[in-house]
């Protein structure tokens, strides 16, 4: 079976690199190999496209360069950003976050709790939604960090970020937010946003695995997790790898350009649009998450998020399905790639109010800036197909 990118729909788990990244990748390659903590000229070359590309980003994320950090990925961004903040804070302190999110966040949150602090999980609606209402008692003493994932990759509910953001500034709490999937889907200013330290990644949007970054605010003070050569202003040991920070830039630039030339919005929201209400013609298919056609603004622009049953309403399995539209030629998921290799009901579909059997059931497509009309064409009868299969 050939492997066509057109055919290829789980972007929120990883993306193919865009031609011109790979271009940035070996450019750099060739020109700024050595190592940029070298005093010779050749680590002089690599640490002057290392800061460039450090300049670059922050422009274009809208930040000051010196708060730029760069990580191995969203991962590690995650775990600097909850556990390298207040870290003189005493056993006993509290870290609210939400009960959606990434498997990143909750481990570094136990790893909070082992540590003696209480963790608490902001409930969800049926959209997958906090309610901000619910946040501002939790904002008084003895919370000392507020983590909230802002397009959450399953459902793709967008959390209302600037009212949360709104609270833990008055409150005085600081606040992290993933931001994993909305990088390159909406325009980034990052010091107009009410967040403190923000994590992003390269490969959701055709840059190399390998490599992301945490933001922060002017003020932020890090206890670094790895030490050992002093790195990223003693925040990060570790050799930088120049190359996969410039194929990271190069990405950010690609999809701020596209973001750029449509007023901001994401060029690919109609064609989701239209595969949606395509889809959602079949009587064994139901929208999860925030549904677009009423609230646009609250759910990322290039996901759609289904559950499927048969003529009886029993819940379909979700990795059923995709093993089933592979072998018609699709790729996409069921629920959260990080968590795919185990057999079990979401959680974040629980937390949203979904029953066991129906928490299995999630299938979720994801689009690139690749994808064109013909998917309207094709991947609405390989679904047919499929379920045809279970009766209908």
């Amino acid at each position: 079976m050939g492997h066509d990118p057109l055919r290829y729909l789980d972007c929120s788990a990883t993306t193919p690199m865009a031609p011109a990244v790979q271009a940035a990748l070996l450019r750099c390659q060739a020109e700024a190999w050595a190592n940029p903590s070298s005093l010779h000229g050749f680590g002089l070359a690599a640490a002057e496209e290392l800061e460039r590309q450090r300049q670059r980003l922050a422009a274009m994320l809208g930040c000051d360069a010196g708060r730029v950090v760069f990580t191995s990925g969203g991962t590690e961004a995650i775990h600097l950003a909850l556990l390298g903040t207040c870290s003189g804070v005493a056993s006993g302190a509290r870290l609210v976050t939400t009960a959606v999110e990434h498997p990143a966040t909750l481990a570094a949150a136990e790893q909070r709790r082992r540590a003696g602090w209480q963790v608490l999980q902001l409930p969800v609606d049926r959209r997958g939604l906090v309610d901000p209402d619910q946040l501002r008692p939790l904002l008084a003493p003895p919370t000392a960090l507020v983590s909230v994932i802002w397009g959450q990759s399953e459902v793709g509910s967008l959390q209302p970020l600037h009212e949360i953001g709104a609270l833990c500034r008055q409150a005085g709490v600081p606040l992290h937010v993933d931001a994993v999937q909305v990088v390159g889907h909406r325009p980034i200013q990052f010091d107009c946003l009410p967040v403190d330290a923000l994590s992003l990644t390269a490969h959701k949007l055709q840059g190399p695995r390998g490599i992301g970054a945490l933001l922060l605010r002017d003020g932020v003070t890090l206890e670094p997790q790895l030490g050992g050569g002093g790195q990223e202003g003693g925040l990060r040991a570790g050799t930088e790898p120049v190359d996969l920070v410039a194929g990271l830039v190069e990405a950010v630039a690609l999809s701020q350009g596209r973001l750029s030339q449509h007023g901001g919005r994401d060029p690919i929201a109609p064609l989701r649009d239209q595969l949606l209400e395509r889809l959602l013609l079949h009587p064994g298919l139901e929208l999860t998450g925030v549904d677009p056609r009423l609230d646009s603004d609250a759910r990322l622009p290039h996901h759609i998020s289904l559950l499927a049953r048969d003529p009886e309403g029993r819940p379909l399995p979700g990795r059923q399905l995709v093993h089933a539209l592979w072998r018609q030629g699709f790729a996409v998921s069921s629920g959260s790639a990080c968590s795919s290799g185990q057999q079990r009901p979401s959680p974040t579909l629980l937390a949203m109010g979904y029953g066991p059997e129906e928490a299995q059931a999630g299938l979720r497509i994801s689009l690139g800036p690749w994808h064109t009309d013909t998917l309207l064409e094709q991947l609405p009868p390989a679904i047919d197909q499929v379920l045809a299969a279970f009766g209908f």
